[in-house]
């Protein structure tokens, strides 16, 4: 019995000091524009000023050779820096990950890809990340939250291509 009592010790300290399992949100969107016309509007890194519709502004800069973009949020919701981590303009796709802001998140990575569908196009955004200062439930729900709304905005802006 003492014996059990010292690995079940041992096993719980074991999982205390594991890495908790990253979380991740992915979403998508269909619209009738092809897939370049979708690229030409959210390929740009510093673009995503022009179709999010909680980036009152976006300045790119470069830090130390690396693409990276300040977001001012509306609202007064603070600032955004994210770096650039790779891109495929053939493939239509960009990955980035955020260096510092007020999401309840971090170890932050995210990819927005375009592709085609039928005559149209699928817009994709998927993230994988850690809680961070917020149950899991709720940063899962945030980023839900900020990639439904700038889905639905190149949705919307595609469908006046």
């Amino acid at each position: 019995m003492k014996r059990f009592g010292v690995v079940a010790v041992a096993a719980g300290l074991i999982m205390a000091a594991s890495p908790a399992f990253a979380l991740d949100v992915s979403k998508s969107v269909t619209t009738n524009a092809k897939p370049a016309a979708v690229w030409q509007t959210i390929g740009d890194f510093c673009g995503i000023g022009d179709w999010h519709p909680a980036v009152e502004k976006c300045e790119e800069s470069d830090a130390d050779g690396t693409k990276r973009r300040t977001l001012t949020l509306a609202g007064g919701g603070g600032t955004l820096v994210e770096d650039l981590v790779s891109r495929d303009d053939d493939k239509m796709t960009y990955t980035y990950k955020i260096v510092e802001g007020p999401l309840p998140v971090q170890n932050y990575q995210s990819t927005i890809s375009v592709g085609p569908n039928g005559d149209g196009s699928t817009i994709s955004w998927t993230g994988e990340f850690d809680a961070k200062g917020a149950p899991d439930a709720d940063a899962e729900k945030v980023i839900a939250g900020i990639y439904d709304a700038g889905l639905n905005s190149i949705a919307e802006k595609a469908g006046a291509m």
